[in-house]
């Protein structure tokens, strides 16, 4: 490791995706933390990066920003954009790292960086930045996708000496989330030390959804086949698309849809028996906690699966896999429409029959870095 990179204090992260997106930096950010004592690491993040941000202990704060070349419902400005830089440029970072998937361009966030005077910029990129990163890890995956999402964070802070022997994913849970869900269960009637099942319905992108009529019938099934209470889940803004299933009197199932915050979901994944969901957050936070999943994935990226927990991996083949698009651009959605619910039961009878072994479990809120 350089000198100036041993020496650097005060780093900014930058990842400026999504929940799930967020969580696969993890490990990377662990060997920041780790390989360069008595650093402090800031995330520049979205607004939903920076929901879960108070769970990941190697964080010592986040800055939340829309920026206008990442994909948001709302448009920022360019006060936006000078304000962003002016607040970066007060807190007089020594350093940045700037995460992104193989598609997309670090030299917005690149210059960014730079207009805050921050001396120190590492990121990957296709296009020559010259005097944008001070650091450059040319790009060579454009054409397909070659490493997991979490193995190319991994290999981005290695350029400059960072390394960990810890590569799980983070998701720390606090104790009153525990508590909060096991109330939540007992007042449902559900014993929270019994099997239960969590199946998570929701997703950002349309492209990336099992079907309400699959999930209807996969719901029967279960409850058919294991007799568990099943808990369904799913964001807030899931609430309408996802009634039909809160409604249903098919199978023991009981909604929790736009109930739990980030805490409690984590609690909920991490007692529950099995999670099965759909390539979105949940999938890496039951990564994180060490939870088995079946997970119906989209062929949208093939870089962002189950890292290094029990899985299975479900989906149709389809000629237009790996198109990195938030509805399906064929209309057809064949990935996972043609995905049949009797499927996924096969694999949640595999994988809870394999009884792989879980993570001791803590409520790890307290192992946050000194």
């Amino acid at each position: 490791m350089s000198a100036a990179w041993q020496s650097a204090r005060r780093i900014l992260c930058i990842r400026l995706d999504s929940l799930g997106d967020v969580l696969m930096c993890t490990p990377a950010i662990r060997a920041l933390r780790q390989s360069i004592p008595g650093c402090e690491l800031t995330l520049l993040t979205s607004p939903s990066g920076a929901a879960v941000t108070p769970y990941i202990p190697e964080l010592n704060g986040a800055i939340s920003y829309r920026a206008p070349w990442m994909k948001h419902e709302e448009l920022a400005s360019s006060a936006a954009l000078q304000e962003c830089a002016a607040q970066l440029a007060a807190q007089r970072f020594d350093a940045a790292v700037i995460f992104t998937s193989y598609s997309q361009s670090p030299l917005p966030a690149a210059m960014l960086c730079h207009l805050a005077g921050i001396p120190l910029r590492l990121a990957s990129s296709r296009e020559n930045p010259y005097q944008l990163l001070s650091h450059w890890v040319p790009e060579h995956e454009h054409e397909r996708a070659t490493r997991h999402e979490v193995q190319r964070q991994l290999d981005l802070v290695a350029h400059v000496g960072c390394s960990t022997s810890d590569t799980t994913l983070s998701f720390a849970i606090p104790q009153e989330a525990t508590a909060s869900v096991a109330a939540i269960l007992i007042d449902a009637g559900i014993d929270p030390d019994a099997p239960y099942l969590v199946l998570h319905a929701g997703a950002s992108a349309a492209s990336r959804r099992y079907p309400v009529r699959h999930w209807l019938v996969l719901i029967g099934m279960l409850g058919t086949h294991f007799g568990y209470p099943i808990i369904l889940t799913g964001d807030r803004g899931d609430v309408e698309s996802l009634r039909p299933l809160s409604d249903t009197w098919v199978g023991p199932s009981h909604s929790l849809i736009g109930k739990l915050n980030l805490g409690e979901l984590g609690a909920l994944i991490r007692s529950s028996s099995l999670l099965i969901t759909g390539n979105t957050g949940p999938a890496h936070i039951a990564a994180a906690v060490g939870t088995p999943l079946v997970d119906m994935y989209a062929l949208t990226n093939p870089q962002h699966t189950p890292w290094r927990v029990a899985h299975r991996l479900l989906f149709h083949d389809v000629s237009c896999r790996n198109c990195l698009r938030s509805s399906c651009p064929q209309g057809h959605h064949a990935c996972l429409d043609l995905l049949a619910p009797r499927k996924v039961l096969e694999a949640a009878v595999d994988l809870l029959a394999a009884g792989a072994p879980r993570p001791a479990r803590t409520d790890d809120i307290a192992l946050a870095f000194e």
